[in-house]
């Protein structure tokens, strides 16, 4: 086991490795930037560096930096959580070259995974079913024009190099495709640094569902159970769970299989979590990998009673996964997504928390990075929380998670909580009845559309 962690990430999920480090006795050390000096992750780690200015460039995705940090304290691994480098393959070999052990998959997977064209065609070569798209990125707008016609209108422009909505855009009609071939291309080409697009079948109203995986050196791949995360914003998550209210026993099997005989035929290690898109007929398809511990993560944790971060390390440092190819899933989980930001406009809210008072009560988990007096920085992620709240049942999951809405206090700033609140009483989200159209239709509903870019 490893005897002391350097954890290159900030705020919440920094924290959270904290957490599982000491429990396994492991000694951490914290990288910051400037701006995060008095964030509780540099309190609690044993150590912590500062590694540059607030400009996430200057800091969290300075490599050298962070190496230097590794050198000088001693540390022998680095936890990357998710976001900066944690799907940076070029990073994970550096550090393997300085003999730092990297906590999640080897480069070859994160490459494979991360090039959403070629997981794409992995996942299909791999008997994993796959929408009607293009099976290489687009040299321009023509050939993109070639492949939707083939493929059929509605159609989606997807960024090969990355995730979270940048680079995606929906394309309706055919007189439409090439001004948004050249914006996604743009704004992939700004976000990642590469500006190759591929084009699948758009699905008008899926479910998004994603299984999260585990696999050791020794080939041992298991699933453990599925999470909803239908509910978002511009391709960016508001409110996940588990286990889906929709699936039955047999697409439940059916689709965990097919995760893990993917994550098997790239020789999967750590933790990761296969994403598909669920359609109203109960056929699924592969949409991407992420390679790397999920935000949404706590929900999986509470039905399972698996600490996967705890996991992570242990199968960095070559422990045999140990559990049964049928993890057992007790209940039912909730997360909320509290960020600081306007509620009907979505527009950040950085500044100082002037009061903070985080619920408890049976079923409920928070995870979080701030306090009272505590100054939410400008420079990056709006997250201030995870709210989580557990149930024998979906039911009691969500009057618990109306309970500790109700009670979860954060002034100085304007959060997303009342938005939480609305959405926890509304007759379809209650019902079960979701889709990746869910926020559009109940901001329209609400009255909200006008003020909100959809």
């Amino acid at each position: 086991m490893f005897e002391k962690v350097l954890i290159a990430n900030r705020g919440e999920i920094a924290l959270r490795v904290i957490q599982a480090c000491r429990e396994l006795n492991i000694s951490t050390v914290a990288v910051h930037s400037t701006a995060d000096a008095d964030s509780l992750h540099v309190t609690y780690a044993d150590e912590a560096i500062c590694i540059g200015p607030p400009a996430s460039s200057e800091s969290y995705l300075n490599v050298s930096s962070i190496i230097a940090a590794a050198e000088i304290t001693g540390a022998d691994a680095v936890h990357p959580g998710y976001g900066f480098l944690a799907e940076n393959a070029a990073f994970a070999e550096v550090l393997g070259e300085c003999n730092l052990t990297w906590i999640g998959p080897s480069p070859n997977s994160i490459r494979l995974m991360g090039d959403k064209a070629k997981a794409r065609q992995t996942a299909a070569d791999a008997g994993v079913p796959v929408l009607p798209g293009s099976r290489e990125p687009l040299a321009d707008a023509g050939q993109a024009e070639h492949a939707a016609n083939d493929v059929g209108y509605p159609v989606i422009l997807k960024a090969a190099a990355g995730g979270g909505g940048r680079g995606m855009r929906i394309v309706q009609k055919a007189d439409e495709l090439e001004n948004q071939f050249n914006t996604a291309s743009e704004e992939a080409l700004k976000a990642f640094g590469d500006g190759s697009i591929y084009l699948e079948r758009y699905l008008v109203e899926p479910r998004h569902i994603e299984f999260q995986v585990l696999g050791d050196r020794n080939g041992k791949v298991i699933h453990l159970g599925e999470r909803e995360c239908s509910i978002q914003r511009r391709h960016q998550k508001l409110i996940e769970e588990a286990p889906s209210p929709v699936l039955t026993p047999l697409l439940r099997d059916q689709m965990g299989a097919a995760a893990v005989r993917l994550a098997e035929v790239v020789g999967y290690e750590n933790a990761g979590t296969v994403e598909f898109l669920l359609d109203h007929d109960g056929r699924f398809y592969f949409m991407e990998m992420n390679t790397r511990i999920q935000v949404e993560h706590p929900v999986t944790e509470v039905v399972t009673g698996q600490d996967l971060v705890k996991w992570q390390i242990r199968l960095a440092a070559g422990e045999r996964l140990s559990l049964p190819d049928n993890v057992p899933v007790t209940g039912h989980a909730i997360e909320c997504r509290i960020n600081a930001e306007d509620p009907r406009r979505f527009t950040p809210s950085p500044g100082r928390i002037e009061s903070f008072h985080q619920p408890g009560g049976p079923g409920i988990r928070v995870d979080t990075h701030v306090y009272g007096g505590y100054f939410i920085p400008p420079y990056y992620d709006s997250l201030v929380a995870k709210l989580v709240a557990y149930g024998e049942n979906r039911e009691e999951a969500i009057v618990r998670m109306e309970r500790a809405l109700e009670f979860f206090v954060v002034e100085g700033v304007e959060t997303s909580i009342p938005l939480h609140q609305r959405i926890m009483r509304d007759a379809r989200f209650r019902s079960g009845s979701i889709s990746t159209r869910f926020m559009e239709r109940f901001l329209e509903s609400s009255g909200d559309r006008p003020r909100v870019e959809a």
